[in-house]
């Protein structure tokens, strides 16, 4: 009976999701171009904060458990396992004030209302993962630009989201080079649960009901720890170890 609902709410929830990535393109494009960065951001803010409530129409629960003081003022490397594109969107606008900007597949930097605008111009990494030549580069760039600008670089160590819930191991290189080039900022370990729920069924119905939590663990200044293998490691226990799949 349940899966049965879910037909035609999945239905009005996509209605929703696209109707807010067009009406949010042309609002980024204004804000961006106008008034600059923080205008735009603002608006990529907002842009998150409507995409929650299209999830609401799934019945769709957020939770956010964050009982540290994280200081706004130094750069933060947000590390965090990946379960479904629910991830992206709440993440971003409960650490909103931290300026969190995402590694991304370069295909996403086209195509894509909104989201696709965002990536190329508000501080995001586009890779080719099948091109070294082009991905190490763009993301030491990317490195420098949060160290300078003391922002918070988002990055999903997995490398593919996990489709049950069970964490996949960590891959380093990616967080290797943002300790090399941001090497002032604080790792913040994100532990996320359920949103792979959402898409239990695949993309057509969505799953209803689900309750997705993220849970802030403490920050680790990443010049505390000499053997960066050793950071890693300890970044990965503590979010797997607070997975519940």
């Amino acid at each position: 009976m349940l899966k049965l609902l879910s037909y035609p709410l999945t239905f009005l929830y996509y209605l929703a999701f696209l109707l807010t990535l067009v009406i949010f393109h042309p609002i980024q494009w204004f804000c961006f171009n106008v008034f600059g960065y923080q205008a735009h951001k603002k608006s990529v803010d907002a842009l998150q904060f409507w995409l929650m409530r299209c999830a609401n129409i799934l019945g769709t629960r957020f939770s956010f458990y964050n009982s540290h003081n994280i200081d706004t003022n130094q750069p933060l490397i947000i590390v965090a396992n990946h379960q479904s594109l629910h991830d992206i969107y709440p993440l971003t606008w409960y650490m909103r004030k931290y300026h969190p900007k995402f590694i991304s597949k370069i295909e996403l930097g086209k195509g894509i209302p909104s989201v696709s605008y965002n990536l190329r111009h508000g501080g995001a990494a586009l890779i080719d993962r099948k091109n070294p030549r082009q991905s190490l580069p763009a993301l030491m760039k990317f490195g420098e630009y949060i160290e300078t600008n003391k922002r918070s670089a988002v990055i999903f160590p997995e490398g593919t989201r996990s489709k049950n819930g069970v964490p996949k191991p960590f891959q380093t290189k990616g967080l290797e080079i943002l300790f090399k080039k941001i090497p002032s900022a604080f790792v913040v370990p994100i532990s996320i649960n359920n949103s792979w729920e959402i898409v239990r069924f695949g993309k057509f119905p969505m799953g209803l009901g689900t309750h997705i939590t993220f849970t802030v663990h403490k920050p680790i200044k990443v010049s505390t720890f000499e053997n960066k293998l050793d950071l890693i490691n300890s970044i990965e226990t503590t979010i797997k170890d607070h997975i519940h799949p």
